[in-house]
């Protein structure tokens, strides 16, 4: 049985109800998509303070990444389609000149431009013979032909490789069996849409640097690693030869003489000289060799191609020879390789 309420009591029951009633319901937070990552530092801040999961670096995103700076070249097979036309689509292959002939277009050049600029060219011309308004193509490389990179010079195995996608320069290196005994510092890459315009990269042997060289290659590359200077150290020493400047770091007189295992008893010091290469022709420079090896004045220092030349005591009626008879005796019997 109920009982007859006060008034006050009721009209605080009722001010209640009201607040209940306009009171503003906050949504339920959605659960978390198991599938997003749970890190807050793998969300990427976008325009307008809207926040989206970055997706992890894969293979396949690389190498869609790669393909789409990839260019086409001579011998390249095109598919083309388009959205929706089942009767066209031909396969054609990019000749010498860089053309392609297709249905209802003819001859048209794509050599040098990549898979989307192709796709334009092909979508454009078909509207522009009045046979499409608006074509959806679809251009696929079928078979790479030109996806190779040329790697020369002083590596172990020159030759010309195939590879997919962009690369590094060390990768390749290792691949062609990496530096040969007589390489030098500089590796020149010849781009193949800027044969005229080579880059220059400097090797160093420092852990902190010699990342810095190790660049990407693209495909159609053509890599050339340069030779290390060599000095040649002839005459009245130990072991006669041509000696590879590491790093093509300047040699000085002394550590070519090591290299050489040492001058003989015989050997005239104060007659010994260095025959060297200039605009002019060939010049010749006296080394003051007894005061430098008893250390009473400064090494000299010995650039590539130098030739040290130091005659022995009895022999010396060939310092009266003229400088290009002394540099012909020095090539032939210098050693073309390093002694280790």
């Amino acid at each position: 049985m109920l009982r007859k309420l006060p008034g006050a009591v009721c009209l605080v029951i009722l001010s209640s109800c009201l607040a209940f009633s306009q009171a503003t319901v906050q949504p339920v937070e959605p659960a978390p998509d198991l599938g997003a990552s749970a890190d807050p530092a793998a969300q990427t801040r976008q325009p307008h303070g809207t926040t989206t999961a970055s997706a992890p670096a894969t293979t396949a995103g690389a190498t869609v990444m790669n393909r789409a700076k990839l260019r086409i070249g001579v011998g390249d097979l095109l598919d083309v389609s388009i959205y929706g036309v089942n009767d066209y689509h031909p396969e054609a292959r990019v000749n010498e000149s860089g053309d392609i002939d297709l249905p209802l277009i003819g001859t048209l050049r794509v050599g040098g431009a990549t898979v989307e600029e192709a796709q334009n060219l092909v979508s454009k011309s078909l509207v522009e013979g009045g046979y499409f308004r608006d074509p959806h193509v679809t251009l696929l490389i079928k078979e790479f032909s030109s996806e190779r990179v040329s790697i020369l010079g002083e590596v172990a195995k020159p030759g010309v490789y195939s590879m997919v996608g962009t690369r590094r320069l060390f990768d390749l290196i290792s691949e062609a069996g990496g530096f040969s005994a007589k390489a030098g510092d500089e590796v020149t890459i010849t781009h193949r849409d800027q044969p005229n315009d080579p880059a220059t990269i400097k090797l160093s042997d420092q852990p902190g640097k010699s990342m810095l060289g190790n660049v990407e290659i693209d495909p159609g590359d053509t890599i050339v690693v340069s030779k290390a200077g060599i000095v040649y150290v002839v005459g009245d020493v130990g072991r006669p030869g041509g000696f590879i400047m590491e790093n093509n770091q300047p040699m000085t007189v002394l550590q070519a003489i090591a290299m050489a295992a040492g001058t003989n008893r015989t050997a005239a010091l104060n007659s010994a000289r260095i025959v060297r290469r200039t605009p002019a022709g060939l010049t010749e420079v006296k080394i003051p060799l007894k005061q430098i090896m008893a250390a009473k004045t400064n090494d000299m220092p010995m650039y590539a191609d130098d030739i040290l030349f130091i005659p022995g005591s009895a022999a010396r009626s060939v310092m009266t020879r003229s400088m290009e008879s002394v540099f012909q005796i020095a090539t032939s019997a210098a050693i073309y390789g390093a002694h280790f």
